[in-house]
Parts: structure tokens; sequence; C-alpha cells
């Protein structure tokens, strides 16, 4: 008897390793190595006409570099943003990671290369992320720059479509106090629903309702979610309330994009990378 309870305990054991080094290859390797396209359907209110049958590619958190984030790895992001044929593309930020497991890996020069094929009928536009701000701004902003990448910080510009203009206005990053609201919609005619991107989702609650959409990034959704736990560890003074996708508030609408890349721990688990297509409908 003493025999076979050692047998099993020792069988227990066995598949409870197994089962942990399965999962410690997913979180560590499968899933922050892999990328898929996730398509969303965002309705806006009448006020938020002008942006109606937009189709917006956002690629966020590329944190080149960073484990898995390589130049084979932008290139595919490339190629399955140009095969959505968005009307825009928005990238809010961290194109470098200045963390320990990514300082030095791969140049912004290098990034903004890879970058260049990017198409979009409207344009390609971007924010400036905390590791951007941590790294070099302004060389940053101005590499994409030359890289025909516009980079809007605190700032907006008209996008002309077909007879109509949409108004975009790119909002400094929160999480390293470069957010400036007024600043950035200053001069936009009173009334006009502005799409409104940003890095640091924590900005929202201050938006005026001008901001009819909201684009921001910077969470990762956490990079870690499991069930009835949730997501542990959330880089927003709100906790998770501003941790991935939709969130609607007193008028306004948030899209949070879980990203690419990872800092830190170089782990996703539930939170797979994606590049995000939205389809606005008004």
């Amino acid at each position: 008897m003493r025999s076979d309870s050692r047998l099993t305990w020792y069988g227990t054991l066995a598949v409870l390793l197994v089962l942990l080094g399965f999962l410690a290859g997913y979180a560590f390797w499968y899933e922050p190595s892999s990328l898929r396209v996730v398509r969303r359907r965002i309705a806006l209110p009448r006020s938020g006409a002008a942006l109606n049958q937009l189709r917006i590619a956002v690629i966020a958190d590329l944190h080149a570099g960073s484990p898995y984030i390589d130049r084979c790895k932008i290139e595919t992001i490339v190629r399955l943003s140009n095969r959505e044929k968005p009307d825009l593309v928005l990238l809010a930020g961290d194109f470098v990671s200045s963390d320990a497991f990514g300082r030095h890996q791969l140049s912004i020069e290098r990034v903004a290369q890879l970058l260049k094929p990017l198409r979009a009928r409207l344009g390609v536009y971007a924010v400036l992320g905390n590791h951007d701000r941590w790294s070099n701004a302004l060389h940053i902003a101005n590499v994409l720059e030359r890289s025909g990448v516009t980079v809007l910080e605190n700032r907006w510009v008209i996008v002309p479509d077909r007879g109509r203009n949409i108004y975009l206005a790119g909002i400094g990053d929160a999480a390293t106090h470069g957010a400036k609201p007024k600043l950035a919609l200053s001069g936009i005619p009173e009334g006009q629903p502005v799409l409104c991107l940003t890095h640091s989702p924590d900005v929202f609650p201050a938006l005026p309702v001008a901001c009819i959409l909201t684009i921001a990034a910077h969470t990762h959704g956490g990079q870690v979610w499991l069930p009835l736990l949730g997501r542990p560890i959330m880089p927003s003074r709100y906790g998770r309330r501003y941790a991935a996708g939709l969130i609607r508030e007193k008028g306004k609408t948030l899209f949070v994009s879980t990203g690419i890349g990872t800092t830190g721990v170089p782990i996703r688990l539930g939170v797979p990378p994606e590049v995000t297509i939205l389809d606005i409908k008004a």
C-alpha cells in the first residue's frame, strides 16, 4: 500500500511538472513570439459622423529589440497592416525599449526604415511613448518624420478625406507627464469631433468630449491575464479601469491596444500581441 501511494504521489508530481513546463513555454516563448490581427467595429454617436466608414490600423508598443521583436517581426507587422488596406495607420508609441531585456539591440533608425513601407490612404501618424521619452524623444521624432511618419506631440492636423475633414490630434504621454490636452486641441473649432491618439490611457478622464474617439496603448493589457484573478499587474494609476479594449465613459469612447512587445519580464499569457484593425461606424 505504501509503495502504491508513493507511485501515485510521484505520478501526480510528474504531471504537475509537465504542466508547469508547458505553461512556462507558452507564456515565455509561444505567446509573446506570436502575432495576430484583431478586427473590431466601433460604433460612435451621430456627432462622430466625420469618422464614419474609417478603417484604422493601430500598431502599439513595438519595443523594438526586446525579446521576439526583431527585423522579421516588424516586417510581418507591416505586411499584416498593409494587407488590411487601412485608411489610417496610427502608431501609439514606445518604438524602442529602454529596459534591460531590450536595450540598444535595434536602433530607431533601423526601426523607422522597417516601418517605412507602411501604407494607408490617408497617411501614417504617431505619438511617442514613455520609453521613447526616456530614450531621446526629439531624435526619435525626427527619425520617424524623415521616414514619412507624421509625429503628433501635443498638436493636431486636418486630414482631408473625400470632401470631409478629419481632425486628428496627438496628445503627449501621461506616464511621463508629457500630456498637454489643452495645447494639443488648441484652435480646433468648437463642436468639432476629434480623433485623439495618445500613448498612456491615463489622460482619458482629462480629455474633453470633443475627443469623440481616443486611441491609446501602454498597458500591454497587463501582459498576463488569469482566469478569476484577471490582470495582476497594471501600469496605470487607474488599475484595471483602462486595461484593454473598448471603454465608454461620459460620452467619450476609448480604445486601448494591448500592443506587440513586452517590458520587464518577457512574458505574455492570455494577452497575445496584436495588430488591431478598427472599423468605425457612426
